[in-house]
């Protein structure tokens, strides 16, 4: 079930309506079989695959904190066998029998939020190893943290202290958090059936093929397309995950900052899909050394880090391109500023600079093919010019965008609204809100969403 569709609006009632009506004391039973229907509405036969794997960690955090020494790590060391040799199995077998075999690829359908819920279950049995995270002893409970319906398929990317916080010491919504959480999916439905979706009618134009637009102007309009396509898309699903996490008494950490208004990669990857790039910080980079032994082994870390980010992301060589490439600018971004960029003044021009080196990167990400790839960037520093494809209604979109953006980074105009604004004004918003998606969804055809590949 998409987001987007009527039959989730309905799921989404039926649940939310059930969870306030039954005792607390049943209520986890409600969420956990809500989770596993929305799951088994993908694909059915792969409940059996997420249900596995809530078994093997479960029990491998039991056995973690009542044993010592080897049978600790053994513990750990099957719970990271189970979860990344099916993440590898289902998701990166075709790419490397068609790398180091050449083999014809194998018929494999990739399991519904498996990136995702993976990351989730690493984490957990890694910070019950460390002694950071408390084991969970209710199957039910651990279950619910994995498979929670609302951040299952695309995030955010949520820790046990996160989730176990608000579930141990729940508490019902406050009437403002009931306003947030349905504000915060309204947001979400409107970033993804007005803006993202517009603009994915234009990436979608150029690139399935960009050889019949040549020149710099469709090869950047094409691509900054893209990018503010897969921006509100994935923030919408994010926004809308956790408005609903909200109407349930669950506070979910903020997944997107404004990105696009980064002035360096640095701050990007701060803004951006911010519970992944905490996870790959505390997991990979950390491990492997973080900072703590000099600049080349900070630079390798940096790199290594983002190379599996980019390859989280994908079984291609693009995705591990992509990846490089973000690892290789922040690289040099810490060689030239240290730690923090001064900028100053300069911030405006950085900004921009910043966008533009995004959308070179997005180039790779967006591309079928590595052929592809290289040939969008060949034309955008190209001398032939070509047509612009943003029009009209693109660019009043992106401008519209920027200034709310402006306007919540320097003045937190929404968040005061939200939280300010008379009862009438929130009503208002509201209905204006719905009379714009009922009238400018973009497209008649339903648009997945672009994380849901992942």
């Amino acid at each position: 079930m998409l987001f987007t569709t009527l039959n989730f609006v309905l799921f989404l009632a039926v649940v939310l309506g059930l969870f306030y009506i039954l005792p607390r004391s049943a209520r986890r039973y409600l969420l956990l079989a809500a989770s596993l229907f929305f799951y088994m509405a993908w694909n059915a036969k792969f409940v059996v695959l997420i249900l596995g794997l809530i078994t093997v960690d479960f029990f491998a955090a039991l056995w973690i904190v009542h044993k010592e020494g080897h049978q600790r790590r053994m513990a750990l060391l099957i719970s990271l066998c189970a979860n990344i040799g099916l993440l590898g199995y289902f998701k990166y077998i075709n790419f490397l029998r068609d790398t180091f075999l050449h083999l014809p690829p194998l018929d494999i359908i990739l399991p519904l939020g498996i990136s995702f819920h993976t990351f989730q279950s690493i984490s957990y049995v890694i910070d019950v190893y460390r002694g950071e995270q408390p084991a969970i002893r209710n199957y039910v409970d651990y279950a619910l943290f994995v498979a929670f319906f609302p951040q299952l398929v695309a995030g955010p990317i949520v820790r046990a202290r996160e989730f176990f916080a608000n579930y141990f010491n729940w508490r019902p919504p406050t009437g403002e958090e009931w306003q947030g959480g349905f504000a915060l999916i309204l947001t979400g439905y409107v970033k993804k059936l007005i803006f993202a979706d517009r603009f994915a009618l234009v990436a979608d134009r150029y690139y399935s093929n960009p050889a019949a637009l040549p020149g710099w102007m469709p090869a950047w309009s094409g691509t900054i397309a893209f990018a503010l396509q897969i921006f509100f898309d994935f923030s919408g699903y994010t926004d809308i995950a956790i408005g609903i996490a909200a109407l349930f008494g669950f506070h979910f950490p903020e997944n997107f900052r404004r990105p696009y208004l980064s002035a360096s990669i640095t701050e990007f990857w701060r803004r951006w899909h911010m519970t992944l790039s905490r996870w790959l910080r505390d997991y990979i980079y950390i491990s492997l050394g973080g900072n703590r032994r000099g600049r080349a082994r900070t630079y390798a870390n940096l790199m290594a880090t983002m190379l599996l980010g980019g390859l989280w992301h994908g079984a291609n060589w693009n995705f591990v391109i992509w990846g490089g490439y973000h690892g290789a600018v922040l690289a040099i971004e810490r060689a030239v500023w240290g730690r923090e960029a001064k900028k100053g003044s300069v911030r405006i021009p950085l900004t921009v600079l910043t966008f533009g080196i995004t959308c070179v990167g997005w180039v790779f990400f967006r591309a079928k093919t590595l052929s592809g790839a290289l040939y969008v960037v060949s034309q955008m520093f190209s001398g032939e010019s070509g047509s612009w494809l943003l029009g009209p209604v693109e660019i009043n979109l992106a401008l519209a965008a920027l200034l709310v953006a402006l306007a919540e980074e320097y003045w937190s105009v929404l968040t005061r609204l939200g939280s300010q604004a008379p009862l009438w004004v929130r009503t208002a918003a509201t209905v204006a809100a719905l009379l714009a998606i009922e009238l400018f969804t973009a497209s008649d055809r339903t648009i997945p969403f672009v994380y849901f590949q992942f």
